[in-house]
């Protein structure tokens, strides 16, 4: 198995122990997080092809889809969905 194959895996166990954490503690490791899945994503295509970072990039996507809908958002200047 290659590095950028384990970096990904540690990166999804990582994920998965931030969203463990209560919602305070989760901002700067999940950030972190954020930032980094793409250039691991880019590393793993670029050693495994596009294929394999497509893959990867639709899980990142499932894993982040409420942060990135924020974001995605705030970019187009809309405001925050109402909570419940």
């Amino acid at each position: 198995m290659s590095w950028a194959l384990i970096s990904g895996a540690l990166w999804a166990l990582a994920s998965a122990g931030v969203a463990m954490l209560p919602m305070r503690r989760q901002y700067v490791p999940g950030v972190i997080l954020l930032i980094a899945a793409p250039v691991l994503i880019l590393w793993i295509g670029a050693s495994h092809g596009w294929a394999i970072a497509v893959l990867c990039l639709l899980g990142f996507l499932s894993m982040f889809r409420n942060p990135l809908r924020y974001f995605w958002r705030r970019a187009l200047g809309k405001a925050a969905p109402p909570h419940d």
